[in-house]
């Protein structure tokens, strides 16, 4: 992978890559937050999965999170949302289909089924990379906003014991049930339903997903949280699970980045205590060297 820019900042460094992707078959491009620790020992890592329409810029300018990680000791991964570039199909008319929204999963369906696999590369691809290239362990955790609150969710369920922890801020909670899932879910799975529930967090979860708690955010004066997000769908659904969720309903709180900068801090702070819980059991457990 190639450097193509390195900032530092709060002791740490703030870079971003290119890399040919194979699950994307296309160039990628990522930004990761290395802490100050992580100029003499290994980091865990928080993946950050972005929303529709965004790049790994967003969350990086935004957000305010690279304070809380080089104080908590966390690398920070942010991949962009979807293939890029002359190679990847789009409808530039839209902007939630195509091009920034990839929704994280691995598409079936032509023109999109070559680029689209956005699950494979997060889930798979990019720790691979990450982990062979930069000074981090391989204890991870997961959170994301809006589209990418989707893709943390469906990561973290789809595959038990390859995340540590798991939170979202106004993630769409129920795809199959909104227009924007509904779109992107017949665009690059098809029309069978059935496939689309391998993508959708509350279907997951009723059909017997390992259980991990959840952490999500919500502001009750989201734009987008009557017709899109559904997360009383997720809260039924744990219910009736016995499933672990905090939902925390946040005051007049929107969908943007203000949002998301108030309550990062918190975040960090409860992946930092769960991912430091797990190596400290992690280095108890393991035999003494002779």
């Amino acid at each position: 992978m190639e450097k193509i820019e390195a900032i530092k900042e709060f002791g740490g460094w703030l870079n971003r890559y290119r890399h040919r992707s194979s699950a994307c078959a296309c160039d990628m491009t990522f930004s990761v937050y290395l802490p100050p620790a992580a100029a003499t020992e290994k980091v865990p890592v928080v993946y950050w999965l972005s929303g529709l329409t965004c790049t790994d810029d967003n969350f990086r300018v935004k957000a305010g999170a690279q304070r809380y990680a080089a104080e908590l000791g966390l690398a920070l991964v942010i991949p962009d949302t979807s293939p890029r570039g002359a190679e990847a199909p789009d409808v530039p008319e839209r902007y939630d289909l195509g091009q920034g929204a990839g929704f994280y999963v691995n598409a079936t369906q032509e023109p999109w089924a070559r680029h689209y696999r956005m699950y494979d590369y997060v889930t798979r691809e990019l720790p691979a990379l990450v982990e062979a290239n930069l000074p981090v362990t391989a204890a991870r955790s997961i959170t994301g906003h809006s589209m990418g609150g989707h893709g943390a969710l469906i990561c973290a369920l789809k595959e038990p014991g390859r995340y540590r922890s798991v939170s979202a801020f106004a993630p769409i909670c129920h795809p199959m049930a909104c227009g924007w899932g509904q779109g992107c879910f017949k665009a690059y799975l098809g029309n069978d339903r059935e496939a689309w529930a391998a993508y959708d967090a509350v279907r997951l979860i009723e059909a017997g997903a390992e259980a991990i708690p959840l952490l999500i955010d919500q502001g009750t004066a989201d734009e987008f949280l009557a017709q899109q997000l559904h997360p009383e769908s997720l809260e039924r659904v744990c219910a009736a699970r016995d499933f672990p969720l905090t939902l925390r309903w946040q005051d007049r709180y929107d969908h943007s980045y203000h949002f998301i900068a108030t309550f990062i801090g918190e975040h960090l702070a409860y992946h930092a205590g769960i991912l430091r819980e797990t190596r400290t059991a992690e280095a108890v457990a393991k035999p003494a060297a002779r």
